[in-house]
């Protein structure tokens, strides 16, 4: 039978419309997909849902809108490696022994006895890719397709360890992996969100018949700062809100190839941040918004970050959630989604899924949520309390720096920066050292942890020191010289 030009239009758009139809029914009847979206140092204050106002974020803001956005989501650390380390194990990076932010010399990463959440999902039958930052050793043992990624492309530390780190000259090539293997020497940084965002739609498009963990830890907007030429002097807010703006458009078109390919009922999308922002950097970085400090410190600033949730149908839509969660919590939550088996070794997130989900009567599973400075166990947060401990921090060493240089650029004695620890790290980038001592504060009432309230509640102090203390005991505390029952050591490629 002949079939004219307008009747094969006409079939081919039948079939097409089958096809749609019969990849969303068989979506539904199989484990959620999950795409996990990491920014690098992103301010709890850059995006528009949460009250930023010269950075157009429309693409975030709708995940926020048709979603949940949470209004007390943590990281364990407010610095890259301990973040992540926690983030895939599901563990305080105590536990696993990592911290701060590993370099091409560091030798160490994480056990190969951890069980991360891509190898529980792929041992459960997922597809599993990263397109981004690693940050959790660049040895062999350590790299993504040893630990359960099928695919990886991206850097193994942070884009400042190369030759454009803003203070520190003389570093060697910034390396870019596929797979195992370097396959480039200092890429070119303003393509960084382009080509994460291509790998990204083209994994989607191609694990539409099995589920996929999609992890996008975009290395952006991490010092030193690029954005596209597409998307330079497009914002308000300089180079920074460029370069954010064009994370934006990276989310709306990572959600757009999930409706694209008819999973979006059976997809679960989280976005986050691994720290707060590195104000020291001044106009080339972020915003806490109404939060003290930021990236390195235990304040909020530091480790309250944006967090939003996105499942049509599943994630209530337009609500806003102050119940405090951490990413400890995704692995254990995300594994039980998944069906898919649990470490056998101890971690500390739990099962956040009725919190997520909106179920009545939902309540934290957690007692407290602890936060560590690299060994140091600075803060404690139960309920709208939080316990700051006697220690040093990290705050912004006069007016903010400019043109991509920290605070007082060029001032620091030679012996200063290259000094170790706190007082280094200070001399580097721009901070000085202060120090707080035993100090409470009510989130509800005071976002902005100024004013302390220790001395006209002293019972939840001492609750408050309770969980301190039982914090000390299974994950150590060098300030008080407490080794941790259930520490484990980290991996070493020595």
């Amino acid at each position: 039978m002949w079939i004219g030009r307008d009747g094969w239009i006409a079939a081919v758009a039948v079939a097409a419309m089958l096809a749609f139809s019969q990849t969303a029914v068989a979506a539904e009847k199989r484990p959620p997909n999950v795409v996990l979206i990491l920014a690098d140092d992103l301010g709890y204050g850059d995006l528009g849902c949460y009250g930023a106002k010269s950075v157009r974020t429309p693409h975030v803001d709708q995940l926020a809108a048709k979603g949940t956005r949470f209004t007390s989501f943590y990281v364990s650390q407010p610095v890259c490696t301990a973040s992540r380390a926690s983030l895939l194990t599901g563990c305080y990076a105590n536990r696993v022994s990592l911290f701060g932010a590993l370099n091409h010399q560091s030798t160490v990463g994480l056990h190969p006895g951890e069980r991360l959440l891509p190898e529980l999902l792929r041992e459960a039958g997922y597809a599993t890719a990263i397109y981004g930052k690693w940050h959790l050793g660049d040895r062999p043992p350590f790299l993504p397709p040893r630990r359960g990624f099928d695919d990886f492309a991206g850097l193994p530390y942070s884009n400042d360890n190369g030759p454009l780190h803003p203070t520190m000259p003389g570093l060697p090539p910034l390396p870019f992996y596929r797979g195992d293997r370097v396959v480039e020497r200092d890429p070119d940084q303003s393509r960084f969100t382009r080509r994460f965002t291509d790998l990204a739609v083209e994994f989607i498009a191609a694990n539409t018949h099995r589920p996929f963990f999609l992890y996008l830890p975009h290395v952006m907007p991490h010092v030193p700062i690029f954005a596209s030429p597409e998307f330079r002097n497009r914002s308000t807010g300089g180079l920074y809100g460029d370069v954010v703006e064009e994370l934006d458009t990276s989310v709306g078109e990572v959600l757009a190839a999930i409706r694209r390919h008819g999973l979006e009922s059976n997809t679960l999308v989280i976005f986050a941040s691994d720290n707060g922002p590195f104000l020291s950097y001044g106009r080339h970085a972020g915003s806490a918004g109404p939060l003290r400090e930021g990236k390195l410190t235990t304040w909020e600033g530091g480790v309250r970050v944006p967090g939003i949730a996105y499942w049509p149908g599943r994630v209530p839509a337009g609500r806003t959630c102050d119940d405090p969660l951490m990413t400890i919590d995704l692995l254990p939550t995300l594994v039980r989604l998944a069906g898919a088996k649990s470490p056998t070794l101890p971690i500390d997130g739990k099962d956040v899924g009725p919190i997520v989900f909106g179920e009545r009567g939902a309540r934290s599973p957690h007692a407290a949520y602890c936060f560590y400075a690299g060994d140091e166990l600075h803060a404690v947060r139960a309920g709208k309390w939080k316990l700051h401990l006697p220690h040093e921090y990290l705050t912004v060493n006069g007016a903010p720096g400019e043109n991509g240089r920290p605070a007082n650029w060029g001032k620091a004695k030679p012996e200063a920066m290259t000094a170790s620890g706190l007082r280094g790290i200070a001399s580097r980038h721009g901070y000085r050292v202060e120090r707080t001592g035993l100090a409470l504060f009510d989130l509800e009432t005071d976002i902005g942890e100024r004013n302390d309230v220790a001395a006209a509640n002293p019972e939840v102090v001492k609750e408050m020191l309770a969980h301190a203390e039982r914090a000390r005991a299974e994950l150590g505390d060098s300030l008080t010289g407490r080794k941790g029952s259930g520490v484990r050591p980290c991996g070493d490629a020595k």
